[in-house]
């Protein structure tokens, strides 16, 4: 037999390592050409890895949870052609002049006309599915998950049959428990958990529809409980603080050991390498304003049932982005990066407007492409998207690359504002704080004040103080303000 061997390919992205998420398959499995046999993070994305050859698994080299390097030897096939060892695939890219190149990272690297990334598989009759869950604001709805990525994402479920390991499970809740031999259901980020706690999946009492096994109960068995018994506070939920928390950042308090420690790995190493090299590099100064944003409260309901946008979400975020960008246009200085080596200051003339998604790997800053020139419908369309993406996992590196300016909507949280750093590479970043029903001095047309109840929100923006000062960064701002408050601006200034 000729027994091949998968090495871990080059992501390129200057990344030189990944850590094993979950395998696909086992040994003895039998696998076609691009059949995704695993799952692996990297520092900027989660990616499936598909088998660049046919044949029978005959050695599973790492386990989940390892995090190997470019070239790490992952898995063996036997092709069933017979004679020697054959040729490892490559780990980086084939030489100038090959046709055919072997298995690289999906998301990576790929080549214009190249074959793209094959749906998941439905395993033992299962649909892989993800299933979102809903948040909103103090405000009474104002702001929902759509406009923040905030949520921690549901991944898609994933079941593969392989041998269980024989140990006394407690009795199954209903019938829809795994079966015998079966390996427990739970989601990638549930894995991770009960890995961290040192709980053992086979021993935990599933909950979750079909037999799933969720974060709760991952929870409960490491602390000698029910489900039940960590259930998140009332009205976390409503303050968008439900399921962004365990396993995102922490596990549940009180529970296990006196102290757990995680990993520093993936997106999240990334991510403090990138936050402290801005801070420490680019002079941050953050400016504040409160708007009166009742007039964009009102038209979000208008077209709420606008037949132009009947099939989208409407959130106050998609009037805050169309703000940004008409406020970009009156002070494209904002729009720029510091080119230290070049000693130059490079304005783009291009908004490549990113949302910051904070996630169980991490915190992850997609960003829409050429936003500047869409429609309002098309602005909608591409948050849609880059919410569902993000939600899935599975933001991919030129998803996150070449942003020109952020929003960060802390306001999804019940958080007034903030003092957020700047993305690496741009240089303003935008806070949207939460929109809250308060007292208000309104002025008539006639001149005099009264008190009212009106929707009012802080926006906060950090900028660069290399290349844009006090006066163009309160300019910005106020434009940006100015439209939150009268929409019909956009209408003079666009």
């Amino acid at each position: 037999m000729a027994i091949r061997t998968f090495n871990l390919p080059d992501p390129g992205e200057g990344l030189v390592e990944a850590e094993i998420v979950e395998w696909r398959v086992n040994v003895g499995d039998t696998v076609k050409v691009n059949d995704m046999v695993l799952e692996v993070e990297t520092a900027k994305s989660l990616v499936e890895l598909p088998i660049p050859w046919a044949g029978t698994v005959t050695e599973v080299l790492v386990e989940v949870g390892q995090t190997v390097d470019v070239g790490t030897p992952l898995i063996r096939i036997d092709d069933g052609t017979g004679g020697d060892e054959a040729p490892a695939a490559p780990a980086a890219e084939g030489a100038a002049g090959e046709e055919k190149q072997d298995a690289i990272l999906v998301g990576y690297g790929a080549k214009a006309g190249a074959t793209a990334r094959r749906p998941r598989k439905k395993a033992d009759g299962m649909t892989l599915s993800s299933v979102p869950a809903e948040m909103t604001s103090p405000s009474g709805g104002a702001q929902t998950e759509t406009e923040q990525i905030a949520e921690t994402p549901a991944v898609p479920e994933q079941t593969v049959p392989e041998p269980r390991v024989e140990s006394p499970a407690p009795p199954a809740p209903t019938a829809a428990t795994a079966r015998a031999g079966e390996r427990p259901k739970a989601k990638p980020p549930v894995r991770k958990l009960a890995k961290d706690l040192g709980v053992d999946l086979t021993q935990v009492r599933p909950t979750g529809a079909d037999g799933i096994i969720t974060r709760d109960d991952v929870q409960a068995h490491a602390s000698g409980g029910s489900a039940q018994t960590v259930a998140a506070p009332a009205g976390a939920e409503a303050n968008g603080a439900a399921t962004a928390g365990s396993a995102a950042y922490g596990t549940a308090f009180g529970s296990g050991e006196r102290e757990v420690r995680i990993p520093i790995k993936g997106v999240r190493k990334m991510t403090a390498q990138a936050m402290v090299g801005s801070a420490f590099s680019a002079p941050h100064v953050t400016e504040w304003i409160t708007v009166d944003v009742t007039r964009t409260v009102e038209l979000v309901e208008r077209l709420k049932v606008d037949r132009e946008f009947r099939d989208v979400k409407v959130t106050p975020l998609l009037v805050l982005a169309k703000a940004m960008i008409l406020a970009i246009r009156r002070n494209p200085g904002v729009n720029a990066t510091w080119d230290e080596q070049a000693q130059e200051i490079v304005q783009k003339n291009y908004v490549n407007l990113g949302i910051a998604a904070a996630t169980p790997r991490g915190l992850v800053v997609p960003n829409i492409k050429d936003a500047h020139a869409m429609t309002m419908r098309e602005l909608a369309d591409a948050i849609a998207a880059l919410t569902a993406t993000a939600r899935d996992g599975r933001t991919q590196p030129a998803e996150m690359s070449q942003g020109t300016i952020t929003i960060t909507n802390v306001g999804v949280f019940g958080v007034d504002s903030g003092t957020p750093i700047i993305n690496p590479g741009e240089s303003a970043i935008l806070a949207f704080g939460t929109i809250r029903k308060q007292p208000w001095v309104v002025t008539g047309a006639d001149g005099s004040d009264e008190i009212a109840i009106r929707h009012v929100t802080q926006l906060a923006l950090s900028f660069d103080h290399r290349l844009i000062d006090g006066e163009l960064g309160s300019r910005f701002l106020a434009d940006v303000a100015a439209i939150m408050e009268d929409p019909s601006r956009a209408l003079v200034w666009a």
